[in-house]
């Protein structure tokens, strides 16, 4: 895909429990062969070491930021107030509202500090790799032929069962 190894991207999460969900964009980036890391900092727990991570992600090579958003979401909005790059936020499912907190805490962001948010779970994580390629695609002409081969193979698997319930197509 492309020469580099230095990760082009950042998946954050606040907790290992994260993981669970947030897997779901590393294994996509995998698929499209966009290098990344993946760090578990807290807003909460670990403020200093998000605002370095945040603060010299730019220098360091990333173009786009994936944040896990909990039932606060401090962590994808403080990620944005401390870089310029694009931050995605992808809301975590939770026990006691299903995600609508985090999804309503990473949406409200006040104006000036943009978080780009995506669908709570699994689908919001697919996505908010696919969408950091489309980003990334801008400047790597690789990762945009990456997301139009990932998009022709799903349309293929479709078509190759259009009728549900038969043995063949």
């Amino acid at each position: 895909m492309t020469k580099s190894t230095k990760p082009l991207v950042g998946i954050i999460m606040g907790s290992q429990s994260d993981w669970e969900t947030m897997e779901h964009a590393a294994k996509t980036l995998d698929g499209l062969g966009i290098p990344h890391e993946r760090r578990v900092l807290s807003a909460h727990r670990t403020p200093n070491q998000l605002f370095e991570y945040a603060a010299s992600a730019e220098s360091r090579g990333l173009e786009v930021i994936i944040a896990a958003a909990g039932g606060a979401a401090h962590l994808a909005g403080v990620t944005a107030a401390k870089t310029i790059l694009p931050v995605l936020g992808v809301p975590m499912d939770s026990a006691s509202l299903k995600g609508l907190d985090s999804l309503l805490s990473t949406v409200q962001m006040p104006a000036g500090i943009p978080v780009g948010t995506l669908a709570i779970g699994k689908a919001g994580a697919t996505n908010a790799a696919l969408l950091a390629a489309a980003i990334l695609g801008n400047k790597h002409p690789a990762f945009r032929e990456a997301i139009r081969n990932f998009r022709a193979a799903q349309a293929k698997k479709i078509l190759t069962r259009p009728n549900p319930g038969s043995r063949r197509g």
